[in-house]
Formats: structure tokens, C-alpha cells, sequence
């Protein structure tokens, strides 16, 4: 029976036998109007249950917002639930669902970044001044880490970031609507193959080179995990292609951790080294199908791939893999590998259980191989330049080079190719062009928003994969915000667990309830160090994936090194 079908109920009156019929609907009744929308806005895209977010996408972009009628029809087009269709809507931050009775948002909607880097820059104000000045004309709200942490502070007017935004530039922005993406100067398809671009893809593929030698020389290069987790990359490879076919694929390009932008750093300037990289390993692994999961923050780089992936299939480069875009749709949490799947498939960005592991059990059931964007960046330049060119540029025994994402109170802030193992006095010094003037070192983070703080004290620690634990902290994926005197590290701690606190699934109590009450005790005057130790120690323990299991890194440390602080 079709979802609008009525149904016959019979009604029944006690001591009155059989009474009359009347016809009744079950549930929302669908609109014949919304469902012709949704089919003319999905026109011949695939209606599998794992495409519910790419078809969500479609419907806002579309129409600017999704209202209970379209969400109604899209669940009777895809034959799905409506629960399920309204859960997924209402995870995900970048969906605006408009409840039944309900107002439509304005046309356009401008976004202040309030992460650390940002709100060290001044976003608290800017976000002010335009709510005052702008408020009757736009939607104004607060949205966690763009991905442009050195350009600070940073807005979005649509889908057109604003750089060092001021009230000036957003209102010229929103007067002439400039409300898309635009493209930055990068290395396109032609350049890249007249560089001897997918050279090596073709020696892979015409067995000119074997899978183990490939897998060889990952190792030798010690090129690990470059997302955060720092996993050897040969060696993953090797496991996923040890599981029966057949398998599959994700890049993570959900970078959403507050101070990184090194991802889209490379896929906005060099994006086909990433894609070569990418289907060397599917090759390597047997992938039948690719999964290329790209943040929403991020659309000038769709763009980008739109374009570029387009190329490559009609070379015939592709083939005989598929590979899909998937667009995320403003959930940090889907940053882990777990969660990135379940998103993948349509669903709410949950973490799974583990074991069993993605590398076993993974979309859709099967084996799969999941790498991050700058891991794949340097395949091609370790098997043509040789692994000791690679691991040769480290500094106190590490190996390898590392992008690191640098901002906060530096001269020249950016992405900065520099040697794994280097200090961050050595990286503000050698890389950054020092301090800006009037300030001095007073604190750093390391890793991003989870990866700890530590005192100017503690500047000479490497920074590498196993060499920041034991004080408390990890480097991650290599982003790192200085702080300096002039700066207030409990409102800096307080701005890193709100994000927390806001990102936050909700699954598992200790993250969902232990950031809330980490939020409230911190705005408190006068904080209860054993109780706030208690609470972050609880959350590492049990918290079911790395979101929880970190959160509370930034404040153990201040409450460890940065006594005088409280």
C-alpha cells in the first residue's frame, strides 16, 4: 500500500455493535504538489537509501531550506520511513528544517566562525555588530570551524567565504549577492599530466608495478595516517587487502577539527596528486567503489572535484572503479572513520562500536580502506622519489615531512611544510616569521581543538606521532594555534569545549551529558578543579569514540599546567 493510500477504519462504540465507517489517513498526508518538486529537484539520481543526504542537499540548495512537506515526500519517494528521513534532516547542522506552521529562513544566511582562532580575532564582536546592523535584513548566526583558521576571522555569506571578514565586506557581500563559491587558481587536469601526472597510476595499472612493492615502499617511507591517528599507511593497506572481496574505499576529507585547514589547502591547489594518490590505493586494495566524503564547509573544492573527477573518467583513468562525491552536511563528529560511514549510507553520523574495525567491516558491510586527504597527497612523490627522500627530512629521530596548519599569534600563518619532529619555537621561528608584535609565547595547542594545550614552557617538545602523551596532549593532525600573554586560556578552554559541547552526537552519555556539565562549571567565576579533573576523566574513560574521549584534553591541561590561571 502507496503512503497515501486511505485506508477504511471500521469504529467500533461499546454496546452498540458495528458503528459506521469513515475514510482516515495514517501519519502526515502527503502533498501531491511536494512530491512532484522532489522528483523534478532529484530528476534521474538514484533513489537508494545511501544517497538520503545527497538528495536532502538537493532539496536545499534547491529551495533554500527543507520544509515538513518536501521531507514527507522525499520518505514516500525513496520508500522510507519518515522518521528515518526527519532524523537524518535534523543531525546534521547545515539542513534548516522548517517545522510545520513554521516561517521559511530568510533568503540568505551569513555565518560567523566562532572557533578559538576566530574568536582570538575578534569574531564575539563582528558576530554583535551584525546582528545590530543586519539582523532585520539576514539570518545571523554562529558555525564552528570553517577550515580557515589563518584568515581569521572568517564568515559565509551562502556558500562565498569571507576572509578577515568585517561588517563592511559581509554587507557588500549580501547587498550583491555573492552568495557562491569562488574557484582559487589551481593545478587543473592538463597541467597535471603534462607534469607526468598519473604516470605512475598507469604503471599500477598495466602491472608495471606490483601491489607489495607499492606497499613496501609506503612502509620504508614510515608515511603514516596523516588525520590524526597516525596508523601506518602500508600497513593498512596491507590488512584490508588481507579481508575477502569485495572491498571498499573512503577519503576523509571531513576535516573539521578547529585550527586544521591543511586538506583543503591541497585540494585547492593541487588536488590531482590527492586523486592520483587515492585511486593508486584502490588499485592497491582492489576497491570496487570510491567514496570521496568532502566536508560541506568546503565548496569551492566540490566544485573543484566536480570538475576534475569529471575529467579523469572521460580518460579513462577511473574506470573500472566508480568513484562518488558525497557532500557532508556540517557534523564534526563524522571526522571519525565510523561515524564517516554511517553517513556515508544515509544515516546519522553515529560511531560505531568496535570491534570489528572499518578495515573489516565497513560501508555497506564490506572491507574497507580508509585514508585521509594529505596521506594520499604524498603516495605519487614516495614511489618516484624513493622512501628515504620522505623520511629523510625529519628532525629527533622522526620521519617524513608534515603539514602543519598554523594560526593564532604569528606573523605569517598558513599551512607550513616542515619536518617531522620540529619544535614549535623552531616552527614559529624558522616558518611563521616569529610572534606578531607585542606579543610573547604563552600557551599552545599542539593537536587542534582535542589535542591538549601546553605551556611556552614545554616549546621544545617534537612535535610527532607518541612523543606528546605522557604529557597529556597529542598532535593529531598537526594543527596548531599559539596562544599568547595577552590571551585569556579559560576562555579559550571554555570556547574548545563548547564546540565540544555542540558537536557532540549525543549517543553516549558521557560525552552528551559530561560536555554539557563541563560547559556549565566552567563559566562558573571560580572553577572546582577536582570536580572539572573528575568530570574529564570520566568522559576519557568512557566516552565510545575520540570526540568524547578528548574533550576534555584542553582543560586537564590547563588544570595541570596553568595552575595560576584558575
Amino acid at each position: 500500500m502507496s503512503a497515501d493510500a486511505t485506508t477504511v477504519v471500521k469504529l467500533r462504540h461499546p454496546g452498540r455493535g458495528l458503528g459506521r465507517t469513515r475514510p482516515s489517513t495514517r501519519g502526515r498526508q502527503l502533498d501531491p504538489q511536494a512530491l512532484a518538486e522532489v522528483r523534478h529537484a532529484l530528476g534521474d539520481a538514484q533513489r537508494g537509501r545511501d544517497m538520503l543526504i545527497e538528495h536532502l542537499h538537493r532539496l536545499q540548495d534547491r529551495y533554500g531550506h527543507l520544509s515538513a512537506r518536501h521531507l514527507a515526500a522525499l520518505a514516500h519517494e525513496m520508500r522510507l520511513a519518515q522518521a528515518e528521513v526527519f532524523e537524518v534532516a535534523t543531525f546534521y547542522a547545515h539542513f534548516d528544517v522548517v517545522r510545520e506552521g513554521a516561517d521559511a529562513p530568510p533568503e540568505i544566511t551569513v555565518r560567523v566562525c566562532d572557533s578559538l582562532s576566530c574568536e582570538m580575532q575578534g569574531a564575539a564582536r563582528l558576530l554583535s555588530d551584525l546582528e545590530q546592523r543586519m539582523g532585520k535584513v539576514v539570518r545571523v548566526a554562529r558555525a564552528p570551524c570553517m577550515g580557515r583558521c589563518d584568515r581569521a576571522p572568517v564568515a559565509e555569506v551562502g556558500h562565498h567565504h569571507i576572509d578577515h571578514a568585517t561588517v563592511e565586506s559581509i554587507s557588500e557581500a549580501v547587498y550583491n549577492k555573492r552568495l557562491r563559491p569562488e574557484l582559487p587558481d589551481y593545478v587543473d587536469y592538463d597541467q597535471y599530466r603534462a607534469d607526468g601526472g598519473y604516470g605512475l597510476l598507469e604503471q599500477c595499472l598495466d602491472s608495471t608495478r606490483r601491489i607489495d612493492d607499492i606497499i613496501d615502499l609506503l612502509q620504508d617511507a614510515g608515511l603514516r595516517g596523516l588525520g590524526g591517528a597516525g596508523f601506518p599507511t602500508g600497513r593498512k593497506w596491507g590488512i584490508v587487502r588481507g579481508y575477502p572481496a569485495p572491498r571498499m574505499m573512503a577519503v576523509n576529507a571531513d576535516e573539521g577539527e578547529p585550527g586544521t585547514f591543511k586538506d583543503r589547502h591541497y585540494l585547492e591547489h593541487d588536488p590531482h596528486r590527492v586523486l592520483e594518490g587515492m585511486l593508486i590505493a584502490a588499485w592497491a586494495v582492489e576497491a570496487e567503489t570510491v567514496f570521496f566524503y568532502l566536508r560541506d564547509e568546503y565548496p569551492a573544492v566540490r566544485k573543484i572535484l566536480g570538475r576534475e573527477l569529471g575529467r579523469l573518467g572521460q580518460a579513462g583513468l577511473v574506470a573500472p572503479r566508480r568513484v562518488q562525491l558525497r557532500r557532508g552536511a556540517g557534523a564534526y563528529i563524522c571526522g571519525e572513520e565510523s561515524s564517516m560511514i554511517e553517513s556515508i549510507e544515509g544515516k546519522r553520523g553515529l560511531p560505531r562500536h568496535r570491534p570489528p574495525y572499518v578495515a573489516e567491516v565497513g560501508i555497506f558491510g564490506r572491507p574497507t580502506l580508509v585514508n585521509n586527504v594529505e596521506t594520499l597527497y604524498w603516495v605519487r612523490d614516495i614511489v618516484q622519489r624513493g622512501p628515504d627522500w620522505f623520511a629523510g627530512h625529519g628532525r629527533r629521530g622522526a620521519r617524513g615531512l608534515r603539514s602543519f596548519s598554523v594560526s593564532g599569534r604569528v606573523r605569517e600563518p598558513g599551512v607550513k611544510l616542515a619536518p617531522a619532529g620540529i619544535t614549535v619555537c623552531e616552527l614559529i621561528d624558522e616558518y611563521c616569521g616569529g610572534m606578531l608584535p607585542g606579543h610573547s609565547l604563552k600557551a599552545y595547542l599542539p593537536g587542534g581543538a582535542s589535542g591538549g594545550m601546553l605551556p611556552a614552557a614545554m616549546a621544545d617538545l617534537p612535535l610527532d606521532f607518541g612523543q606528546l602523551e605522557q604529557h597529556g596532549c597529542f598532535v593529531g593532525s598537526h594543527a596548531v594555534v599559539i596562544l599568547s600573554d595577552r590571551d585569556d586560556l579559560r576562555a579559550a578552554a571554555l570556547n574548545l569545549m563548547r564546540f565540544f559541547e555542540d558537536e557532540s552526537c549525543g549517543q553516549c552519555t558521557p560525552c552528551r551529558v559530561g560536555t554539557e556539565k563541563a560547559v556549565r562549571l566552567m563559566q562558573s567565576g571560580t572553577w572546582d578543579a577536582q570536580l572539572l579533573k573528575e568530570l574529564g576523566q570520566t568522559m576519557a574513560d568512557a566516552s565510545i569514540c575520540g570526540l568524547g574521549q578528548a574533550a576534555a584534553n584542553p582543560l586537564l591541561c590547563l588544570l595541570r599546567y596553568f595552575p595560576e590561571e584558575l
